[in-house]
């Protein structure tokens, strides 16, 4: 079993999501393993605790427990932990769903980065080609910038980052047909809840928009494209 690309999961008050995300996982026959992240201060703590336990004995499994850091603060520190050993790494939100091809959607992200630093994503069936909502990369990556996220954000926009450096250095690709559902309330295929609440308020989008721009437009996408090239160019 291919143990080398691993899907971090941060989750928080979405315990029945587990079940589901795994058997999205039998049923695209991935062999990618999973981290869930869940924060001790989860009201649904209890229920997280049960599904780790009945899962303790699937290899493909992990979870972690910790203090909240919000989505972005828990993708970096469990990104840069496990780009040790791990040569792909990828994010999903506890609401994206893969599903099944004539291909696994793991293998197609194994087969797009093998040819060195890189980004792919799929299909959400809500952005689609405009926004990589799921996304994976070399892990080399993470290890280069030292974050998955730029640290400025909380929860919204990083995926304009990701495509902002895919872009910018030419290791993008969109795969439309490597479907990896996002259920939303803005597509009508989630209910809102308090998550949903908190991470959409008013704001948390004026927040992470201001934070968007200012990395953008005052030297931080700058530097890390600068990097990502240097990395580029060694790896080639």
């Amino acid at each position: 079993m291919p143990d080398d690309l691993l899907v971090i999961i941060p989750t928080r008050g979405r315990p029945h999501a587990i079940p589901q995300l795994m058997q999205a996982w039998d049923d695209t026959g991935a062999a990618a393993h999973v981290l869930f992240a869940v924060d001790t201060d989860d009201p649904e703590l209890a229920g997280y605790r049960q599904h780790a336990a009945a899962l303790k004995g699937d290899p493909r499994v992990r979870f972690t427990f910790g203090k909240r850091r919000r989505l972005v603060g828990t993708l970096n520190a469990q990104a840069v932990k496990a780009a040790k050993d791990y040569r792909y790494l990828g994010f999903m939100g506890d609401d994206h769903r893969p599903r099944p091809a004539a291909m696994a959607w793991d293998a197609r992200i194994r087969e797009c980065l093998s040819g060195g630093p890189g980004i792919v994503y799929g299909n959400d069936l809500l952005q689609g080609e405009n926004m990589p909502t799921a996304v994976a990369m070399t892990s080399d990556i993470v290890t280069t910038l030292g974050y998955m996220c730029p640290t400025g954000f909380t929860h919204l926009c990083v995926d304009l980052v990701w495509l902002n450096w895919g872009t910018a250095t030419g290791r993008i690709t969109y795969l439309p047909d490597m479907v990896i559902e996002h259920l939303h309330p803005a597509n009508g295929k989630a209910a809102l809840d308090a998550g949903y609440e908190e991470a959409n308020s008013d704001a948390m989008v004026t927040a992470d928009t201001a934070a968007y721009y200012d990395y953008r437009d005052n030297g931080g996408l700058e530097a890390d494209l600068d990097k990502l090239r240097k990395l580029i160019e060694e790896a080639s």
